[in-house]
């Protein structure tokens, strides 16, 4: 008998990964006002971002999601690159363009999600490697 996610987690209310239910996250409202900036260039603000806590071969850093429409994209230009996450489906990457500076990979868009993962649909993720996500005060 296949395994079901309940038969291997304690986490409720999360959404797992069809094939390996131990694969699971939980996506929750942020509840505060999140800024994405390049500098001092501002790139996204909201305050109906969602935060995403991910399981899989780790416990992930938890990732804050904009919606689009808080999303300054003509700061933002859709590259080549795509990913597959059988959590959430498949990855549209964007490089960030400020000023002259080009910075690629700066973001992520899950552009075909699979049904579970359906909330994320039109938001847009940012690399924290090359980009500051900090809450700030209304």
């Amino acid at each position: 008998m296949p395994l079901t996610a309940s038969d291997v987690t304690l986490v409720r209310n999360a959404i797992h990964n069809p094939a390996d239910p131990r694969h699971f996250m939980r996506v929750t409202p942020f509840e505060r006002l999140a800024v994405a900036r390049i500098g001092k260039t501002e790139l996204a603000r909201s305050g109906t971002a969602s935060q995403v806590r991910e399981v899989g071969y780790d416990i992930y850093d938890p990732v804050i999601y904009f919606p689009r429409a808080d999303v300054d994209m003509t700061r933002l230009r859709q590259n080549e690159r795509t990913t597959h996450c059988p959590l959430k489906g498949d990855t549209a990457y964007f490089d960030a363009v400020v000023g002259d500076q080009v910075i690629e990979n700066a973001a992520w868009s899950y552009v075909d999600v699979i049904d579970a993962a359906a909330v994320l649909r039109d938001l847009v993720a940012f690399d924290t490697r090359l980009v500051s996500v900090v809450e700030e005060s209304a």
